[in-house]
């Protein structure tokens, strides 16, 4: 069954308690590799690219112990060296791209790792040059040709990131905290959940000052310690709630957001003219006729781009366009991230959107106002985020859409079909 089948025009209602976040459960798990003592991380998303990376770990070794489904106890204390080396271990790694951060674990206490090429969303280039590099003037000899990493000894330096890069980041973070010495992270990304992974490694026995800024200083330990760590909720997923209540004019409150952890992602719903209210930690999101887009204070047509935390983030770019397309009024969005992340607005035109491709990275979305519904339409999903806003179309659509391709959906959404059939959506797997 690699296929739904969505009855749209249904509108929803209840509660909806959004997983644990996918960014932070690769980094964090990954982080298991770097002591023998036991870490148990808690509100683990049941998602297949998390899924298949602790299918990698087991391989590697770890013991894994499933306490319950959104709980693993990791205990790295018989890492299989020979497995590192092997073709195998390449080929799962390539299956998701959250498999790049072993290597800053693997060479911190192993002083050996393989760069092979991820796998992940086909959304464009996403070169690794940062991470490598990070390694380099860590004191690490990178072969181009094998793609083995490999180091004597780690000695931390001064480092200014080409980039602010979230996975670069947190594999060279995980890197230095066994270095010798002090190793200073300029031009770091600050996401929460790169800031989760230095509270846990913390909490390990790490010393890391500046955790929340793009600048971090780390004094290399000898060793860590176990722990236990509590994943934050999936800022995407609630993003996609968002837009999925404003689209389907339904009533949902999302659970124990952390808001403030949100950044400003209310605020660029709040801008579409989708109204919501913070209740305690939980966000409720009334059911709205009609949602219009504000303008910038000149009265010129507003913007949406992406950008680093604390700008707003590349994944709800898809959402925001989606929702867009039946806000009153226009609005230019602009992915400056990934120049083929835009690349599913056909579908969308074909579904009855006014949608204006200006080139790879930006589209002019002309909202409807309602005035005409969307149509249902067979379609693909390209990647997790593009995939997510496709539903949450055909979620409002006229008659019956089918969407192939859910694998790339599962990769990032914990049983979304079972969650929203559960307030009132009807989705069948087929």
């Amino acid at each position: 069954m690699n296929a739904f089948e969505i009855t749209g025009g249904r509108r929803l209602k209840g509660e909806l308690i959004p997983q644990g976040a996918k960014n932070e459960a690769l980094q964090v798990i990954c982080a298991v590799l770097l002591t023998d003592k036991q870490v148990v991380i808690r509100n683990i998303p049941d998602i297949r690219d998390v899924n298949f990376l602790i299918e990698l770990l087991a391989k590697m070794g770890v013991k894994v112990n499933r306490m319950d489904a959104n709980t693993c106890a990791f205990q790295a204390d018989d890492v299989n060296h020979d497995f590192i080396h092997s073709e195998e271990f390449v080929n799962q790694s390539r299956k998701m791209r959250g498999s790049v951060m072993v290597m800053g674990p693997l060479l911190a206490r192993f002083k050996y790792a393989t760069l092979s090429k991820p796998g992940g969303d086909k959304i464009g280039r996403r070169r690794l040059d940062t991470h490598v590099m990070g390694f380099i003037k860590l004191g690490a000899h990178f072969d181009v040709n094998t793609g083995a990493i490999s180091a004597d000894k780690l000695k931390g330096t001064y480092m200014l990131l080409d980039e602010a890069s979230v996975t670069g980041t947190a594999n060279i973070l995980m890197a230095a905290v066994l270095a010798e010495g002090k190793t200073t992270i300029y031009n770091a990304a600050c996401e929460p959940y790169l800031q989760q992974l230095c509270d846990m490694l913390v909490r390990m026995g790490a010393k890391i000052t500046g955790i929340g800024s793009n600048m971090l200083h780390i004094e290399g330990v000898s060793e860590l310690g176990g722990c236990e760590h509590t994943i934050l909720p999936d800022m995407i997923e609630i993003g996609s709630f968002i837009g999925l209540a404003a689209m389907t004019q339904s009533e949902i409150t999302i659970r124990d957001v952390h808001f403030e952890q949100l950044g400003i992602i209310p605020e660029v719903f709040s801008r579409l003219g989708i109204a919501m209210e913070r209740r305690g930690d939980d966000l409720f999101i009334p059911a709205q006729e009609h949602y219009e887009i504000q303008n910038f204070i000149d009265g010129s047509i507003l913007t949406i781009a992406d950008a680093p935390w604390p700008g707003f983030t590349p994944d709800l770019i898809s959402i925001v366009l989606v929702v867009a397309t039946q806000a009153r009024g226009s609005v230019l969005i602009h992915q400056k991230m990934f120049e083929s992340r835009l690349f599913f607005v056909d579908k969308l035109i074909e579904m009855g959107a006014q949608i204006i491709l200006c080139d790879p990275h930006r589209a002019t979305v002309i909202g409807l106002d309602r005035k005409f519904r969307l149509r249902g339409l067979e379609m693909s999903s390209p990647d997790i985020r593009a995939g997510v806003a496709l539903l949450i179309a055909a979620l409002s659509a006229e008659g019956k859409s089918i969407i192939r391709n859910i694998e790339q959906i599962d990769r990032g959404y914990q049983l979304i079909d079972q969650r929203l059939n559960n307030i009132g959506a009807q989705i069948v797997r087929i």
